[in-house]
């Protein structure tokens, strides 16, 4: 089964028509809720499937989380003749994350032909956990 390739404005749509959003953010249970003029925010419903054997959550998926935020963040910058990708993704850990909401905000700090750079802060109860930093290829449709 093949499944949907979503345009720019369909990404955009998810957040500002609540249309449904890539099967990545529903398996991982992120919900963006703003995405405007390179600026990103949403919520990480963090269950205890995502947490690792320490008792905290597992790393590769905060990354995941800040990279699906990332996404809108550029999304709201894009138009449907251009897609994206990521060409490279780091995230800093600064404390351990646990279950619960996860708040994400994530923004385009450069905007280049071809390719931009992004960042990303995720908190929980008021404290940094992670940051990301992604550069993404810009390509036509």
């Amino acid at each position: 089964m093949t499944e949907k390739n979503y345009t720019i404005s369909d990404l955009v749509d998810v957040v500002r028509k609540g249309n449904a959003p890539p099967p990545c953010d529903t398996t991982l249970q992120v919900h963006a809720y703003y995405a405007e003029e390179g600026i990103s925010r949403g919520r990480w419903e963090v269950s205890s499937l995502f947490i690792n054997g320490n008792g905290v959550v597992m790393g590769g998926l905060l990354s995941a989380a800040a990279d699906i935020m990332m996404a809108y963040a550029i999304a709201s910058c894009l138009n449907d003749d251009q897609r994206f990708a990521s060409i490279n993704l780091q995230t800093t850990f600064h404390r351990p994350a646990f279950q619960g909401v996860v708040e994400i905000e994530a923004r385009v700090e450069r905007l280049g032909k071809s390719v931009a750079y992004l960042v990303a802060d995720l908190t929980q109860d008021g404290k940094k956990v992670a940051s990301s930093v992604s550069s993404v290829m810009i390509m036509e449709a």
